[in-house]
């Protein structure tokens, strides 16, 4: 079992990102994941940087912790030539520490660039041909390639790690496990579905598997809640709203009914570090093998002192309850 952070990089500057990765080294954990986002989910977050600046600085600053984007949209804003390059260099960068974590993404940030934001049946089609691409540069040399949707044109990448980076792929659904054991590397879901993993393994998939587990860790319950209901209510509203609304301002409107019961529903709330590991437990019984623990609490600095503390070994430390 390995325990991650989830750095909020919607809530916090890049310069704090990357003092709280060097925190997160300080405190035990294993590695820290990070969005790729361009925009925050709600306006009250107030930050959204661009993460492959980033990975180059946390790289640069730690030693040991391992680095993955949780997730990053490889065909869209991003043409996945770009994609293949930049992991490459921080894959080379953190000394083969790098984690690229892909999925098909949220018209909050893709629809940046203009054009059509396409069905969820296409975006996934869509995916399967970035990941063709990247697999194409990362065999080195010359490539082209003629999808329906992507293309390529004698591209290469020139600096190419010894060890290429994990490929954890974002699933929400079989086909989408199905296309993490076909073409990545690893598994990236955010729910406690056992189904996920098992259809991950039916179709091949041995990699690591990861999922972000919701709390809110603060001195009161009431604090904690409070601080999830200002910054992280948008993900009550449920995947086909999160992947669907264009800004800020349209998540602040559909989480607006949002409740205090709602969050404690969802997270782990307050001191109780015994409720923070009992939230982590499912994610175990389901197979899930690298958690990472998604605090939304208003005090950082305290979180990763329990994290160091205790925190980090309990949730280590567990194994499937059945």
């Amino acid at each position: 079992m390995q325990v991650g952070y989830k750095l909020a990089t919607e809530a916090f500057g890049p310069e704090e990102v990357v003092r709280q990765t060097v925190r997160a080294e300080e405190a035990g954990f294993d590695f820290v994941e990070l969005s790729d986002h361009y925009h925050p989910w709600l306006e009250s977050q107030g930050h959204s940087a661009f993460t492959w600046s980033m990975l180059g600085a946390m790289a640069a600053r730690t030693e040991r912790i391992g680095l993955a984007t949780g997730v990053t949209c490889p065909m869209i804003r991003y043409h996945p030539a770009v994609i293949a390059q930049a992991a490459a260099t921080v894959q080379i960068l953190s000394g083969n520490r790098f984690t690229l974590g892909i999925g098909s993404g949220e018209r909050l940030n893709e629809h940046v660039v203009g054009g059509v934001w396409p069905a969820v049946r296409i975006r996934h089609h869509m995916l399967k041909e970035a990941l063709d691409i990247i697999h194409l540069l990362w065999q080195g040399g010359y490539q082209s390639y003629e999808g329906k949707y992507l293309t390529l044109e004698d591209a290469r990448v020139w600096d190419l790690p010894d060890q290429l980076p994990v490929i954890a792929v974002a699933a929400g659904g079989p086909g989408a496990a199905k296309l993490a054991a076909e073409l990545g590397s690893g598994l990236f879901a955010t729910e406690p579905e056992a189904s996920l993993v098992e259809e991950y393994a039916n179709h091949g998939g041995s990699g690591p598997k990861y999922a972000e587990v919701p709390m809110s860790w603060a001195q009161t319950e009431d604090a904690a809640v409070q601080a999830a209901l200002e910054t992280s209510r948008w993900a009550l509203t449920g995947w086909p709203v999160m992947s669907e609304l264009p800004n800020p301002v349209n998540f602040d409107a559909a989480s607006g009914t949002v409740t205090d019961a709602d969050i404690r529903g969802q997270f782990s709330v307050g001191p109780d570090l015994d409720a923070h590991v009992q939230q982590a437990q499912p994610y175990v019984d389901a197979g899930f093998d690298h958690l990472v623990l998604q605090n939304t609490g208003p005090d950082p600095d305290g979180f990763l002192d329990v994290c160091a503390a205790e925190l980090v070994g309990r949730v280590r430390a567990l194994t499937p309850s059945s």
